[in-house]
């Protein structure tokens, strides 16, 4: 089956739906046809000299970047200056690029889940939650069908609420209904008025879900014509996504011995920490990239570390004022442990839906920062 750029992001964006991303942000596509054939695929975090060229040489059609090579509204594309001459040289390879950043930072599974779960971190919840409305799904499903339907919609996203997925409630009644002409009924007769044991099945669904919920819901119920209902609701629902990460480790460690396992698990030649060498540390906040100024957060909910990207010298001064250690691990090395995560995503979705596509890892990026000791 012909595998197009379209086909590629649709996938990304199951996983990390564009309506994640912080206003600011310019995740989706950046550049080039959707419409356009894709054999190979490169992930990295960012789009520079070094990665257009390895995707020459590799012969790919389409670059998925964390980063986007647009973060602002484009004025002019200019061939004499780096910025432009990127942008023309992959215009005439026919190479497109298509980001996804903080949505996928924020989305399950993303980031700062990846992260999390790299150094060791249980009970992991979410440091910043985004704010979602919710409704209420209802729907009415004959005693035989109610696991398909129950699973169904939740792989498709529905009834996570916090750390818990697959969260349904289901009552057994009696469903009435007459099929007039016209009808195919799945159970009974034309004319006659049905009584069938039915299970009321509800469970919760993110606004920004529903649509694909209530289509995976219809694909497997049996009936010609489904009973459900959405109700909005008024309740604050803690979401399963958002901005950051906070987690316990098994035991608590050193100061000092966890920053070693940091720099150690994340392959770091070297980084940034403050705090007392052998305070204990338990309760572990985090973001990936460059996350400092989720820090108040961290301390908010009594973390004793704070690993992140990019601390500023002030914001490192305020955290050690206000008692929380701090571990500075870079925006690269706290963000790319997400590429082989995404890699191995892709390649398993391509894979269920009978598209032949390769999915490669970039060789040619690297931390901007050179280090001496």
């Amino acid at each position: 089956m012909s595998v197009t750029g379209a086909n590629i992001a649709a996938i990304i964006e199951e996983m990390a739906p564009l309506e994640l991303a912080e206003p600011w942000d310019n995740p989706g596509w950046q550049l080039g046809d959707p419409g356009a054939p894709v054999r190979r695929i490169l992930l990295c975090l960012d789009v520079n000299e070094a990665v257009c060229r390895e995707a020459l040489e590799r012969d790919v059609q389409l670059i998925v970047a964390h980063h986007p090579l647009f973060f602002k509204e484009l004025k002019q594309i200019r061939m004499d200056r780096p910025g432009g001459a990127l942008v023309a040289g992959l215009i005439r390879a026919g190479v497109s690029v298509y980001a996804a950043h903080t949505n996928l930072d924020r989305c399950r599974g993303g980031v700062n889940d990846v992260l999390a779960r790299r150094l060791r971190l249980q009970d992991i919840q979410v440091l910043s939650p985004g704010k979602e409305q919710y409704l209420k799904l209802v729907v009415f499903v004959p005693l035989d069908h109610v696991d398909a339907v129950r699973s169904a919609i939740g792989a498709a996203g529905a009834g996570w609420i916090g750390n818990y997925s697959d969260c349904t409630f289901g009552v057994e009644g009696t469903g009435t209904f007459r099929p007039l002409e016209g009808t195919n009924p799945y159970i009974g007769r034309q004319g006659r008025l049905e009584q069938v044991r039915e299970v009321r099945l509800e469970t919760i669904v993110p606004q920004r879900l529903v649509e694909r919920v209530v289509r995976a819901m219809l694909e497997v119920h049996p009936y010609e014509e489904v009973a459900y209902d959405l109700y909005p609701l008024a309740n604050q629902v803690t979401p399963s996504s958002g901005l950051g990460r906070m987690g316990v480790l098994p035991e608590s460690l050193p100061l000092e011995d966890f920053v070693i396992r940091v720099k150690e698990t994340l392959q770091l030649p070297a980084l940034r920490w403050g705090g007392e060498k052998g305070r204990p540390v338990k309760r572990v906040a985090l973001c990936g990239g460059s996350g400092g100024d989720l820090w108040p957060r961290a301390l908010a909910l009594n973390a004793d570390v704070f690993v992140t990207g990019d601390i500023g010298y002030h914001t490192a001064r305020d955290m050690l004022t206000a008692g929380l250690a701090f571990v500075d691990a870079g925006h690269f090395g706290t963000e790319r442990v997400i590429l082989p995560v995404l890699q191995e995503y892709l390649h398993h979705a391509c894979q269920e839906r009978g598209l032949a596509v390769e999915c490669l890892l970039s060789n040619a990026e690297g931390d901007p920062y050179f280090f001496l000791s």
